[in-house]
């Protein structure tokens, strides 16, 4: 399978529960030793300045902490989307394209260095072989992803949003019930 990085992974209903059930996920890295990405569609009732005094104001509304994945809840992971290739900030370590890791512990990005900044407690991660299994499976749909959507101000409509702008049957998804059992 080719490599997914730089794309979205949308939750299916084969995702019922858990920190996926309708998440939208960023794949930052992807090779043979497996696949590493962010939930984008998960914010989490923290404030970000609490968490990480200073890095608020760089971050995109909501300015809050969001849940990047079920592993390593417990540190942060910092992706920014920069504004221009050619003047990038201090410790941004690009992933795929214009999104790259930030450094949590350099200094803050400063007005126009980054066109948005998200922080994720955590991330979703996948050892060899098994994301290429749950997407044989029929758990994800991959579908190309746009530099806003990491940085949606709407983050709780981003996997209906992402569904409907597919070509095709897929957009069929994005109108699927909160419980497909009730339909």
């Amino acid at each position: 399978m080719a490599t997914v990085r730089g794309q979205l992974l949308v939750a299916t209903s084969a995702i019922d529960s858990g920190p996926f059930r309708r998440s939208v996920v960023y794949v930052l890295d992807h090779d043979e030793d497996g696949a590493l990405g962010v939930i984008v569609n998960h914010p989490l009732e923290s404030d970000l300045d609490e968490v990480l005094p200073g890095w608020a104001e760089s971050a995109n509304a909501p300015g809050c902490l969001f849940e990047g994945g079920p592993c390593a809840m417990d540190s942060a992971l910092a992706v920014g989307v920069v504004s221009d290739m050619e003047s990038r900030p201090i410790g941004w370590r690009q992933m795929a394209g214009r999104v790259g890791i930030v450094d949590l512990e350099g200094p803050v990005p400063v007005g126009g260095e980054l066109l948005g900044l998200r922080v994720f407690a955590g991330y979703a991660g996948w050892s060899t072989g098994q994301l290429e299994e749950e997407i044989a499976e029929g758990a994800w749909l991959v579908v190309p992803a746009r530099d806003g959507d990491l940085i949606s101000p709407d983050p709780d409509r981003l996997w209906s949003e992402v569904l409907r702008r597919q070509a095709g049957d897929t957009r069929f998804w994005s109108t699927l019930p909160d419980d497909p059992g009730l339909n």
